[in-house]
């Protein structure tokens, strides 16, 4: 057998081994390493609140403010991640808006579906692998029901409630039973933080872009900025104590990871964020 020949040999046996290789590789480490591509602003309501000392007791007594509410898609290659779902989708047909049984709270309007804000990203209920929400009041919610097939991550406090409380969600929605944080995608890019004390399970998630850096999405550990800046804490929540050790906790993440924080309700600074179809990377 010539040189030649044997070189040819040796050289297509080298082939078919590294074939072989790439053939029984696991897929993920083919695909390369897990991170978030995008996330999506979504408006999932507007309203106006007609006494902000709900939330800052005995400061701002009798002002109105300017409320919104914002929903998250964070498209991550595992898929894709709703955080909360907001006022439900009803609450758009309403030609007066969801008015509150305390006039000092929130009127509530929805100039855009759900629905329809996620149609026009080509995404169906169907699509979203997981939702999670800050916690359970209405305007958090209000469109769970839309995503039966898709993972409910809440904190097991809040899914339970205290003993006696009615359901907060149809319990034949497929769901995972948080106590504490939870690295959703495995690879530390969006983690769920426990941030109780607006209610007994709250909890908060830290989103690592590649491009922008970390955010911090508050839900309701704080409504407005004023509040956050004076570490104010609501007459109304669940906890002040928990509260103010979560507000504490979300101060040291910021530090640590150099984020910005995104306050769910605050009008002045979601006016300044780029929404839906625009989008962080």
């Amino acid at each position: 057998m010539t040189h030649s020949r044997i070189t040819l040999i040796f050289a297509g046996l080298i082939g078919a081994l590294a074939l072989a290789q790439a053939l029984w590789q696991p897929a993920a480490a083919q695909a390369g390493p897990s991170h978030v591509e995008r996330l999506y602003i979504l408006n999932c309501g507007e309203g106006v609140a007609g006494d902000i000392s709900r939330w800052s007791p005995g400061v701002n007594v009798g002002k109105s403010m300017d409320f919104v509410d914002s929903c998250y898609l964070i498209k991550h290659s595992q898929g894709l991640l709703l955080w909360d779902t907001g006022l439900a989708d009803t609450v758009a047909a309403m030609p007066d808006g969801l008015r509150p049984a305390d006039p000092r709270a929130i009127l509530w309007r929805r100039p855009k579906t759900l629905a329809a804000q996620l149609d026009q990203l080509g995404v169906k209920p169907a699509d979203i692998r997981y939702v999670a929400v800050s916690h359970s009041h209405p305007d958090h919610i209000g469109d769970v029901e839309l995503f039966p097939q898709s993972m409910l991550l809440v904190q097991k406090a809040e899914y339970e409630g205290p003993a006696g409380s009615p359901p907060r969600f149809k319990p034949d929605l497929p769901v995972t039973k948080l106590e504490g944080d939870h690295d959703i995608f495995g690879d530390g890019s969006v983690t769920i933080i426990a941030t109780p004390g607006h209610t007994a399970g709250h909890q908060s998630l830290l989103v690592k872009l590649p491009k922008t850096g970390a955010v911090l999405l508050s839900g309701d550990a704080v409504h407005f900025k004023e509040n956050w800046d004076n570490r104010r804490v609501p007459s109304i929540n669940f906890s002040q104590e928990q509260t103010s050790a979560s507000m504490q906790k979300m101060a040291d993440i910021i530090v640590r990871e150099k984020a910005l924080i995104w306050i769910n309700h605050d009008k002045a600074q979601r006016d300044g964020q780029r929404l839906l179809p625009d989008f962080y990377e």
